[in-house]
């Protein structure tokens, strides 16, 4: 499977997706013009790789911010995970959020609660 690297803009987030390492990794700012064209290769690569997942995936979010439509395309990821975790695969999802981003951290509970999967709340210190 091929690696999806994106750098970030400053409306799109950094991706590092990287099968032979079970890690998917989401940084920065998630505002694209269009979120579904910028996650659904995301899905797509997802979708292929629950089909022969590592044993372990590391799933690092840490979104400075997101809009709503990103929201959306950011559950059907984790929904993705979700299958992997409940074929029996260990997935650990570490969510980071900014010390005082009250915002982000019940970003992340929410997903929490949401998907099947535990997420690992991780403060990041200023």
């Amino acid at each position: 499977m091929k690696k999806i690297s994106i750098t970030g803009s400053p409306k799109t987030p950094f991706v590092n997706f990287d099968a032979k390492e079970g890690l998917v990794e989401i940084k920065g700012r998630s505002i694209p013009e269009n979120s579904i064209e910028f996650y659904k290769p995301l899905v797509d690569w997802l979708d292929l790789y629950t089909k022969s997942p590592q044993k372990m995936t590391n799933v690092n979010i840490q979104l400075e911010y997101f809009n709503t439509s990103s929201s959306k395309c950011i559950l059907d990821v984790f929904k993705r995970l979700e299958t992997i975790y409940k074929a029996r695969n260990e997935v650990i999802i570490n969510w980071f959020y900014e010390e005082d981003d009250e915002d982000m951290l019940e970003a992340g509970e929410d997903y929490e609660s949401i998907i099947n999967i535990p997420f690992k709340m991780v403060e990041l210190e200023e």
